[in-house]
């Protein structure tokens, strides 16, 4: 792993290390753009001070649910609640979470991928929810970058040449799907918007909020619903009563919401699916405890 220093809009320069993601656990059964695995080893030292048994984790933004699944599984919180609005993604989650994770392993496992039963279940339209989260899978694992946006092309060459198949891993995905199942009753996952639930829950001291939304350049190409009022966000981040952390892109605009709100920006450093190096941001009301 590679050390920078880090001095980028005034912030005080530490040396912080790009998280090698293999070193992670890999727990969310989505292959999702813009995901944070990279963030976990921040993510523990967040919820080492803020979190604890008696905590609820609120992800708003939930998409592939790296985080939430992080602080259920390795008990950084009691609980978690997941907002999503995309109804490709929430038919997943629904089905886990909703009791039928089983059968969701059981097809993808059984699911034999090739172009012809590729196309096939990418062009029916589901017949009930997990069928629709079976469906989602497979696009999601079949389409570059796991992008699931109206649009999206498939894989061609792929990794090592395997075309289709490159990101296509049943038994993994399988136990993936069958460990969230053994907590599925500490997780609550609400299809809704998160501007809405983000007020609903404002005044919850027992809640934690990890927000990550769609980032104002990349999420118009990743994400269905990526056209979001920022300078709103940041206000209903504002009148939480827990605690909260929010993660960008290092973006002079998001900067300046920042200052407005009086929050704290750090940058740190990750690479993103072209092995280039970048740096996101981290806004909160206190970053001391980002080592």
């Amino acid at each position: 792993m590679t050390e920078r220093t880090l001095n980028l809009f005034g912030n005080t320069p530490r040396q912080l290390k790009i998280v090698n993601v293999a070193s992670v656990p890999q727990r969310s059964p989505f292959r999702y753009a813009g995901g944070k695995t990279w963030l976990i080893p921040r993510i523990r030292q967040w919820l080492s001070v803020f979190g604890g048994v008696d905590k609820v984790i609120v992800e708003p933004f939930a998409g592939g649910g790296v985080v939430t699944l992080t602080a259920v599984m390795e008990n950084l919180v009691g609980s978690a609640i997941m907002i999503e609005l995309d109804r490709d993604v929430s038919s997943v989650w629904k089905t886990i979470l909703e009791g039928e994770g089983s059968w969701l392993a059981n097809r993808i496992e059984g699911f034999i991928l090739t172009q012809e039963n590729v196309d096939s279940i990418l062009s029916t339209s589901p017949v009930s929810i997990r069928e629709q989260a079976l469906m989602t899978i497979v696009k999601n694992r079949v389409t570059r970058g796991g992008i699931l946006a109206p649009g999206v092309g498939l894989i061609k060459h792929g990794e090592n040449g395997k075309g289709l198949a490159s990101r296509w891993y049943p038994k993994t995905l399988k136990k993936r799907i069958l460990a969230i199942d053994k907590v599925k009753h500490r997780i609550k996952f609400v299809q809704g918007d998160a501007f809405a639930y983000l007020k609903k829950y404002a005044n919850r001291d027992n809640c934690v909020f990890f927000i990550d939304p769609p980032y104002t350049k990349a999420g118009r190409r990743l994400y269905k619903y990526s056209d979001i009022d920022h300078d709103l966000l940041f206000q209903l981040a504002s009148d939480l009563k827990g605690n909260f952390l929010i993660t960008y892109d290092n973006e002079a605009e998001i900067q300046r919401l920042a200052r407005k709100y009086s929050f704290k920006t750090r940058t740190v450093p990750m690479k993103n699916t072209h092995h280039s190096e970048k740096l996101e941001l981290l806004i909160g009301r206190n970053l001391d405890w980002v080592m």
